[in-house]
């Protein structure tokens, strides 16, 4: 997928408040619950629709380790919508979202039109209020490229801008992300 989207999906995780089913038949079963019926589920997997109601029935137990993995993120993908929106909402309204970042990071102003870096690769970790937009733009289907400028303009904000108090017109730049992770 990409560094910005895996991150905010661990974030949106670790609010979870129940683990995801352990066994092969329950992801199966969660599964099928959720996208009613086997043979969605079979071609959201990519095997057959026998070999889902073979796991239904806990007649397979163990898959192979490609198939666990996809089965997985499939679950870990559709667990807890619910969880999930209100970690999502409560970010966007009070506590804001904390972003642990090494990147190249520097800023261009407008009004000189000159560029400074900060030199070679810098660590961020700041609160940021405003930057929810970032999980709700995942949510719309925004591209990898757009969340990594989306975060760019909030930690532009956050770090340069002081929350629009001081450096109007600066121009943002977030280039060559190491790591980025994301604490709603």
């Amino acid at each position: 997928m990409g560094i910005v989207r895996d991150s905010l999906n661990r974030a949106v995780q670790q609010a979870f408040t129940r683990p995801i089913p352990k066994s092969a038949g329950a992801q199966m079963r969660y599964l099928v619950k959720q996208l009613k019926g086997t043979r969605a589920v079979a071609e959201a997997l990519d095997i057959s629709q026998r070999t889902v109601e073979r796991y239904v029935k806990d007649q397979i137990r163990r898959p192979r380790p490609d198939l666990a993995q996809r089965l997985a993120d499939a679950v870990r993908q559709r667990w807890q919508p619910r969880v999930r929106a209100q970690a999502r909402k409560r970010a966007a309204t009070s506590t804001g979202v904390v972003v642990d970042v090494r990147a190249r990071f520097g800023f261009t102003a407008a009004s000189k039109r000159r560029a400074a870096y900060c030199g070679g690769r810098t660590s961020v970790r700041c609160r940021m209020r405003a930057s929810s937009v970032v999980p709700g733009a995942q949510d719309a289907g925004a591209s990898e490229q757009q969340l990594r400028n989306l975060a760019g303009e909030a930690l532009g904000d956050v770090y340069f801008r002081d929350g629009g108090r001081r450096a109007h017109g600066l121009e943002v730049e977030f280039t060559d992300v190491e790591q980025i992770q994301f604490d709603l």
